[in-house]
Formats: structure tokens, C-alpha cells, sequence
């Protein structure tokens, strides 16, 4: 059950509610998967050692990326035990996410620039420190989410892989036009992505960094360039997307990231982890998939993501100067959020599953007010979960409603998130 969003063909997804926030993206990126499908898919480094691992292999972005792990070469395989894992305290996942699309931005304006591409306030950032951010296109609707980092010489930015063309196409139309010192690198063959994800990842990550590097002071969302393993070039950032302590890294193409890869999992507190137990421990964590949970139509505050805008509420920086893209379409003159009709939510209560385009009702299933986005099975709570977009007006914590499952009306309420606490990393003061 937990896999079917990645072997679902498209023609499984044709019908839609008429209620849906984003039918056209969807049907775009129907298309796209099935114009992906014609095309070889592109291999990232460790394609071949995923295979030996016992990687099960599916499409995903436009790469053969694994699935899941199963068989003798894995400690823990399957999404169930590769999710638990994660969690479990002490031990740490190892993600191969290379799909990802990883850019660098150079010149003395570089900062002011990708401020009009994204919400956050990048500007004001330290030095390795960095934030999630949002891309937004003309209407205010988020044409992707991003890592960004102030690396001191340059920007560093991660983006989604079934995303990162369009974002490139969509910076450059914009640089054409733009009188500034700023260049975009993309680093398409040079480096792969790897994320090690769990409490014991800094344990683990720490016996391949130089002698003298001291994790415990490395804050969430702050990154650095550094030697792993002897392999130079390579750069972390704290952060990822299970809800856990983790590190996004950055490694050179090719033998390096098997080298570092293969030297993590021969840690006995490292299980290698597939697409599945991604998408499950992100959704655990209230987290949003991109072309599921966010697209064009969707902006910041009907994502319940206002915060990507910066401390301070009305009086950020961002929010006054409203000088990124589509800023007018979602907020007030004085920095304030303008009213939203619909909100993003997270959904529990139900006894079966819901999945993507679940149709969510009000308690007596009579009015159409919402729509599923995502949906699992949440093997740390042992129930089903799911987020999606609803009637802001049906928006409060534990409000009844009923999803239509199977054609049969299911109980289920509102409910915050994330579904389970998280753990990002303080430094101890």
C-alpha cells in the first residue's frame, strides 16, 4: 500500500473532483510522466550499487531510483523496516536523493537576484547558514520548494528533481532581463546528493569528517564545504526531510559518492532506504511533496508555509518590501496575509487508508470541501494519515468531516501537524 504513488501509471489517475486546487498542473505533470516514460531514464552514481544492495528499482523524476531494499545485503529492507529504522534511536538512514537539482550562484549581486526568485529572506542570511524557501511564479503560486544556503563565496541551492529544468528555465528568462552581477552553475555531472537521516547520523558522519570537526556545534540548517573520507570537494548541510536529525551531502560523481556511501552503510547503525520510506517519513512529519502537496495553482498561505517569509509577521523585511514574484496576489500592502478560501490540513481519524484525490466532505457528506493531497499508512502511529486542502472555514483542529473511500462515506477529523514530533538538532547552549 505504501508504494502505490510510485507504480500508480497515469492512466490509473484520470478522474478528478471538480473541487481539486491544481487539475491543470496535474494533468501537465500526467503528461509529463508519460512523455518521461518514452525517454531513457538517467542513472545517478550509485545505480548499480543499489542493485547489488538489493534496490528495487522504479522510475521516479526521470531516474531508476530504489523503492525499497530487500534480500541478504540489507540489515533492515522493505518501507515498514526501512522507516523504523529511521526513527529508531541512534541509528540513521541513508537516502540516495542525486535526482535532486543542485545550483550555485556566483557574482556580488547574487543575493539580491534570487531574492526576487523566492519568499526568504536570503540577504540577511550568516555565513553556512541557510533556510527553506519557496519559488514562486507570477501568480504567487509556488513553482517549487528549495534549500538555500549562503556558502560566503556563493549560494548554494537544492531543488526538486522533477522541478529543476523548469526552475533553471524560469531563472534564466529572468537573468536575461536582469542588469547584475549574478551567474547560475548548474552542477549537473560534477555532484551527487546524498541524505543521511536519523539521530545517530551526526555520530556516524562525524568518524569520516577531519580530525577537529565538531558536528555538536553545527546548527539545523547551517552548511559547510568539507573532506569526508578523505574526498575533497564534498559539502553538508544539516537538514532533510523526515522530521529527524540528518545531513544533506554533497559529494563529487562517480567512484567518491560510492566510496562515501559504501563506507556510511558499513556502519552497523546505517541501513541503506528507498523512495517509500521517504515519502512516509516526510508525510509523518507534516511535510510537503512537491506535485503533490504544492504546485503552481497553490500559494505560500494556502500552504500553511507564511513562515518562509521571515520572522517578524507583517514587519519582515520580505513582507514590506514584496519585491519576489507574485508578492501582490497574497499579501496586503502593509505586509499583511490576505484571506485564503482553502488551507492545507492534516487529516486523521479514518480506518482505511486515504490516498491522493480522496474526496473530503463536510460530517453530514453532503457539501464537496476538500481534497486529499497525500496519504499513508503511518507505521510509528500505527494508523492511517493523510494532509490535504480544505474549505478554510472547515479548517479548525478537530473538526468532523467525511471522506469518500471506495465510494463509501468514511469518518474522519482535522487535526494539526506534524503527525509525529520532530527532532531537528539544537545546540546546547
Amino acid at each position: 500500500m505504501l508504494l502505490s504513488s510510485f507504480r500508480r501509471s497515469a492512466a490509473t489517475a484520470a478522474f478528478r473532483s471538480p473541487y481539486v486546487v491544481a487539475s491543470a498542473s496535474a494533468a501537465t505533470r500526467r503528461t509529463m510522466m508519460a512523455a518521461a516514460a518514452a525517454e531513457p531514464l538517467m542513472k545517478t552514481s550509485l545505480n548499480e550499487w543499489h542493485k547489488e544492495l538489493g534496490g528495487e528499482m522504479v522510475p521516479f523524476a526521470g531516474y531508476e531510483l530504489p523503492v525499497l531494499y530487500k534480500g541478504d545485503n540489507v540489515k533492515n529492507g522493505g518501507v515498514m523496516k526501512e522507516h523504523l529504522w529511521c526513527r529508531s534511536e541512534g541509528k540513521a538512514s541513508l537516502f540516495d536523493v542525486s535526482h535532486m537539482g543542485q545550483i550555485r550562484w556566483h557574482g556580488k549581486d547574487r543575493a539580491k537576484f534570487v531574492e526576487k526568485m523566492v519568499v526568504g529572506d536570503i540577504q540577511g542570511l550568516d555565513t553556512n547558514h541557510g533556510c527553506l524557501s519557496l519559488i514562486t511564479n507570477d501568480q504567487g503560486g509556488i513553482k517549487d520548494d528549495t534549500v538555500i544556503v549562503n556558502a560566503g563565496d556563493y549560494i548554494h541551492m537544492v531543488v526538486n528533481g522533477s522541478m529543476k529544468f523548469s526552475d533553471m528555465a524560469h531563472f534564466q528568462k529572468h537573468l536575461d532581463d536582469y542588469d547584475g552581477d549574478v551567474t547560475m552553475e548548474y552542477l549537473e555531472d560534477d555532484m551527487q546528493l546524498l541524505a543521511l537521516q536519523g539521530s545517530g547520523s551526526a555520530d556516524v558522519l562525524s568518524k569520516l569528517l577531519p580530525e577537529g570537526f565538531n558536528l555538536k556545534t553545527m546548527a539545523f540548517m547551517t552548511g559547510l564545504d568539507t573532506t569526508i573520507d578523505g574526498i575533497e570537494n564534498c559539502r553538508i548541510t544539516r537538514c532533510g526531510y523526515t522530521g529527524e536529525d540528518g545531513f544533506e551531502i554533497s559529494t563529487p560523481s562517480g567512484i567518491s559518492t560510492i566510496q562515501i556511501a559504501s563506507k556510511l552503510c558499513s556502519d552497523p547503525n546505517v541501513n541503506p532506504t528507498g523512495l517509500g520510506a521517504r515519502d512516509s517519513l516526510r508525510l509523518e512529519a507534516g511535510l510537503c511533496l512537491y506535485g503533490n502537496d504544492l504546485n503552481e495553482t497553490i500559494n505560500p498561505i494556502m500552504g500553511t508555509l507564511a513562515w518562509t517569509l521571515g520572522k517578524g509577521g507583517p514587519n519582515a523585511r520580505r513582507r514590506q518590501e514584496q519585491d519576489f514574484t507574485g508578492a501582490s496576489t497574497f499579501l496586503k500592502e502593509d505586509g499583511k496575509l490576505k484571506k485564503q478560501a482553502r488551507k492545507r490540513i492534516g487529516i486523521i481519524g479514518m480506518k482505511a487508508p486515504a490516498r491522493q484525490y480522496t474526496e473530503i466532505y463536510d460530517v453530514d457528506g453532503i457539501q464537496l470541501i476538500g481534497e486529499i493531497t497525500s496519504g499513508t499508512f503511518s507505521p510509528c502511529l500505527k494508523k492511517p494519515i493523510a494532509m490535504g486542502y480544505i474549505d478554510t472555514i472547515m479548517s479548525k483542529n478537530d473538526t468532523p468531516i467525511k471522506l469518500k473511500i471506495r465510494n463509501k462515506m468514511v469518518d474522519a477529523h482535522v487535526t494539526k501537524m506534524p503527525f509525529v514530533e520532530s527532532n531537528y538538532y539544537r545546540v546546547p547552549e
